[in-house]
């Protein structure tokens, strides 16, 4: 019995620290939103977030793959959702902020950003910088237009001051807005006028063994907002398991995955 359990423990092992990490799921989800108009039905978000670029199976490689298989489902607009680079003592700055906005610039769709907590700690403004220079807008605090529809970007909530009220101001009366944060721990404070609120952060629990991964998931929330679709209320979110890893560099039953949402009109 012993052996079945040691070898079972090895698998284990070996799945969690080279096979998950190199997988990469699509998700896709068609989803009916209170807030949304029926003139927009059909938008296709692509949503990227939590790269860590430069631990391990998380390359220029990586990156390229995620984009392009991004770029097969022609979204009308892509999003990311920040800790493109990570801070660890031993990963971080393996990977300059200029190589990956280099990849991250193969994005066919309009492209917009936020920044994270690792980001921050990392490079500062550098990789708010190498983003811009490669032509993806980075939204701190600030809403922008494109097809019809807003998007608004959020600072992170850990190591800047996200501003919530002032950038919905930004956001004509009616008009429909999608709200990109780092952190899910703001989603309580979004009102219904937002239609979708896309976060990442949390890696899905990066370890997704419930109860074990409870003490790890980096929300105050603990399990509620650790991954996937949460409607509160009629509000939505989605949260991402994300692309790399934070910390160990391992995944189970969280693997990396690009999220694609169609977005319609729940309204009768």
């Amino acid at each position: 019995m012993r052996r079945v359990l040691a070898a079972a423990a090895a698998a284990v092992g070996i799945y969690a620290t080279l096979i998950e990490p190199r997988r990469l799921v699509t998700t896709r989800l068609a989803l009916d939103l209170p807030s949304w108009p029926h003139t927009r039905n059909g938008y296709r978000v692509a949503f990227l977030s939590d790269f860590h670029a430069g631990a391990p199976f998380a390359g220029r490689k990586e990156i390229a793959r995620a984009v392009e298989r991004l770029n097969e489902q022609q979204p009308d607009v892509a999003l990311l959702g920040g800790d493109y680079i990570d801070a660890h003592p031993i990963w971080g700055g393996r990977l300059a902020p200029e190589l990956i906005a280099r990849e991250l610039a193969q994005l066919t769709a309009p492209t917009f950003a936020v920044l994270g907590n690792h980001d921050w700690k990392q490079s500062g403004d550098r990789m708010w910088s190498a983003l811009q220079n490669a032509g993806i807008e980075v939204l701190e605090n600030h809403a922008v237009a494109t097809n019809g529809v807003y998007i608004a970007g959020l600072a992170d909530m850990r190591t800047r001051r996200p501003d919530l009220p002032g950038t919905l101001a930004e956001v004509p009366a009616g008009a429909p807005v999608i709200l990109l944060a780092h952190d899910p721990d703001v989603f309580p404070l979004v009102p219904d006028r937002v239609a979708l609120t896309l976060a990442g952060h949390t890696h899905g629990g990066q370890v997704a063994i419930p109860l074990i991964r409870r003490p790890f998931i980096p929300s105050r929330y603990g399990e509620r907002y650790v991954r996937g679709h949460i409607v509160e209320e009629d509000r939505h979110l989605y949260v991402t398991s994300g692309l790399g890893t934070s910390g160990l560099p391992l995944r189970l039953f969280a693997p990396p995955e690009i999220v694609v949402l169609e977005l319609s009109s729940a309204a009768t």
